[in-house]
């Protein structure tokens, strides 16, 4: 075919496309909510049976409309990262849809993330289908905004009253290479001119002579430049500066220089202006915060996370690549030489972890390196993170830490690179009682299947209900992750989530302490009477894990310190309504009774229910999330289940009789006055027993001393004392034997 003949075709095609839609009303209008908020989730895909994609906006939203494919039953396959459609009797995960144009359709879809989905911050196309069915959308530019096609990698700061935005490599339309010198955008602050950030963040871009998102930090020479923290300091004349790092990069471990530069606000760009040593290991990058030590304030940062790496924060320590110190086992003014490794350890053999100016840091790597090689022990390294669930070890890639206010402690979010999979795809959530930990226990709260979501960080600029409600980003991309098929739009792009403190799935494991009083008798407290006390040089330990008092899960059991003859002893017999616990821990596995109290997921053949059963002597009451259906009575005689269940829909009564084992029923349902009979299964949805398999929760063993003193320990043996012949109950065992405590650390707020 010559080129005349395919111009007109492709003329032919056009013309031809645009009679066929030029209206909203000729759309069909499919949107995705999530089924818990009701709101829009974006990075939804629906697929027709010859492999057609469609992906929601950030709405929620898709305008179909495909000739051929109207007015007809269209079966779309629905899925998304984190989230799950129902399956029906042939697993199949979709629904069979009329597209009728000007017609519309709801579908909910289950969030399995314990994080929302709430947005697409960068990239073209935000509200695409939104805008061709001609429905309102919240931001100013929601469809090509400084011609920006992808970006990778955010960082941002509040400087002069606006949020100031960085990102990596930038992607544009014109061409397949973009901006590789830093991008940059600002946005009003929220309650100032700015946008709700559950809504959206309306950027302002920074753009060249054509209108596309200009180069930031333009260093001369060969190789991308990218920054990597911001602050704001004031400069050897007073006045307050925008400050970063930058690197010229070479490839991902190499670099052609690297240094600090300082944003000039008439040109509105970065320009170096202090050059650091590229072999150094003391150079500031990711998120920061700023904290009070002992009166001096200081400058965080955190990259590998947890990364401890801080300087003051001023211009002649900030601009001093000698001023930085280092939280590290390493002896002092020491490098990480792997020929001759020089750890910094007591007369007694305990590892020193302290503020060291002069000293390497260490990162993950070098610990595995340091392990392997026997220089360090399992319960010596700082990367000790552990899934709350299962107790596997995570490997943690990049993320940010601050001081949260709802919780009162420092909160961690960042990526894995390890388990089932070796992408960047899997986000978690932590707490940590100073900026240095312990950092223990974390919960996944953001899943990606096959696809990376990488250098998340938090944005407490947005913290909302004092701390309640915090959002954080990441790149989404299908880089590292084997994927050959980059989703359309969102591929390397920032995506926006909020996660609730308060969700129940949130509630973690936290330090309890063994104190050493004037009298030498052991304590044991958590971090809130530590600090009203004021006894953190007091702590001897970390013996074990629990919840907090307020933080309960479903099938915990509180656990109390009661004084019995002068002696602290602890107990999980209630001493009195007004007394709090001390903490919560789970009911020892030998003591445990097996009941169907609590929610269950459910199976009568291909039909799933979730019920909430109650369990009042032999009677059981409960509720299902099915408008039609009701549980009319029950009752339990040792491990025989019996539910009668009503559908008022259809006017018919059901008699479910079944086995119920630990966490399992397994039974038969079949209907009252008819022929409707099958198969019934439950799984129930019991924290407690969903932790029972994991190694990390174990015995808490009473001890007692020849005087009388009670000491506890998951230990099982300790000479010279008599055991308790039953646990107190179970408890989650301390990985670590350090303490890594940066106490003296306050957080400082963030001025908005």
């Amino acid at each position: 075919m010559n080129r005349i003949a395919q111009k007109l075709l492709y003329l032919c095609l056009l013309f031809s496309t645009a009679a066929f839609s030029q209206h909203p009303g000729d759309y069909f209008k499919i949107r995705v909510v999530d089924d818990q908020t009701g709101r829009g989730v974006p990075l939804v895909e629906l697929k027709t049976t010859n492999h057609l994609s469609y992906y929601t906006d950030n709405n929620g939203i898709i305008a179909f409309f495909e000739p051929g494919l109207m007015n007809q039953e269209i079966y779309f396959h629905i899925k998304s990262h984190g989230y799950e459609y129902p399956a029906d009797g042939f697993g199949y995960r979709g629904k069979s849809l009329k597209t009728v144009p000007g017609d519309s359709v709801v579908l909910k879809i289950k969030r399995i993330n314990i994080a929302e989905r709430l947005y697409r911050i960068t990239g073209s196309g935000l509200y695409s289908n939104s805008l061709l069915l001609g429905l309102p959308v919240p931001l100013k530019q929601p469809v090509l905004n400084g011609r920006v096609f992808g970006q990778d990698t955010f960082i941002e700061t509040l400087y002069k009253g606006k949020i100031y935005w960085f990102w990596g490599d930038t992607d544009k339309p014109s061409y397949p290479l973009g901006n590789f010198a830093t991008s940059g955008a600002t946005s009003e602050l929220p309650g100032s001119g700015g946008l709700n950030p559950a809504t959206g963040i309306d950027l302002n871009y920074f753009v060249d002579e054509s209108g596309f998102s200009k180069k930031m930090c333009p260093v001369k020479g060969p190789g991308p430049v990218w920054i990597h923290f911001l602050t704001t300091i004031k400069d050897s004349t007073g006045t307050q500066r925008l400050l970063s790092s930058y690197t010229r990069i070479k490839n991902l471990g190499e670099a052609y220089e690297r240094g600090l530069a300082l944003f000039d606000d008439s040109a509105e760009i970065f320009k170096p202006f202090v050059q650091f040593t590229l072999n150094s290991p003391f150079f500031p990058e990711g998120h920061s915060y700023k904290t009070n030590f002992k009166g001096v304030e200081y400058l965080n940062f955190n990259f590998g996370t947890p990364y401890s790496l801080r300087v003051k924060a001023d211009w002649d320590h900030i601009t001093n690549q000698s001023s930085y110190e280092a939280f590290t086992c390493l002896a002092e003014g020491s490098r990480y030489d792997t020929a001759n490794i020089k750890l910094d350890r007591t007369p007694q053999g305990t590892l020193n972890y302290l503020w060291k100016t002069n000293t390497e840091p260490l990162n993950l790597e070098k610990e595995k390196f340091l392990l392997k090689k026997g220089k360090l022990k399992p319960d010596e390294t700082s990367f000790n993170l552990h899934d709350f669930l299962s107790g596997e070890f995570i490997e943690s890639h990049s993320g940010s830490v601050f001081w949260n206010a709802y919780r009162q402690k420092w909160v961690m979010v960042f990526g894995q690179v390890n388990g089932s999979s070796s992408y960047l795809g899997e986000i978690w959530y932590a707490e940590g009682d100073t900026p240095t930990g312990p950092w223990v226990y974390a919960r996944k709260i953001v899943s990606h299947d096959k696809y990376t979501f990488y250098n998340v960080g938090q944005h407490p600029l947005f913290d909302q209900e004092d701390g309640r409600l915090i959002y954080f980003e990441g790149t989404y991309t299908e880089s590292f992750s084997g994927n050959p098929v980059p989703t359309p739009r969102y591929n390397y792009n920032q995506i926006m989530y909020r996660l609730n403190l308060n969700d129940p799935r949130l509630f973690l494991p936290t330090p309890v302490y063994r104190v050493k009083d004037m009298k030498s008798a052991s304590r044991y407290l958590l971090r809130e009477e530590i600090e009203s006390l004021n006894c953190w040089k007091q702590i001897q330990e970390v013996p074990f894990f629990g919840l907090s008092p307020e933080r309960d899960i479903d099938g915990s059991i509180p656990v109390f310190a009661v004084k019995e003859k002068g002696k602290v002893r602890l107990t999980i017999k209630t001493p009195g309504k007004t007394v709090k616990p001390l903490f919560w821990g789970l009911p020892d596995t030998e003591s445990t009774t097996i009941t169907p109290n609590g929610q269950w997921e459910c199976m009568a053949d291909i039909f799933s229910l979730n019920m909430e059963l109650r369990v009042v002597g032999s009677t059981i009451s409960g509720t299902i999330n099915n408008e039609s259906l009701v549980v009319k009575r029950g009752t339990i005689r040792k491990d025989s289940v019996e539910l009668h269940i009503d559908d008022t829909k259809e006017h018919k009564s059901y008699v479910v009789k079944a086995m119920l084992t630990s966490g399992n029923l397994r039974g038969e349902y079949r209907e009252i006055n008819g022929e409707d009979k099958g198969v019934f299964t439950g799984k129930q949805v019991n924290t407690a027993r969903q932790l029972m398999n994991s190694p990390m929760l174990v015995p808490l063993y009473e001890f007692e001393d020849p005087l009388g003193a009670y000491s506890y320990s998951v230990k099982s043996e300790q000479e010279g004392y008599k055991r308790a012949e039953r646990p107190v109950c179970l408890v989650w065992k301390n990985p670590s034997s350090l303490l890594t405590l940066d106490f003296e650390a306050r957080h400082l707020p963030i001025s908005k």
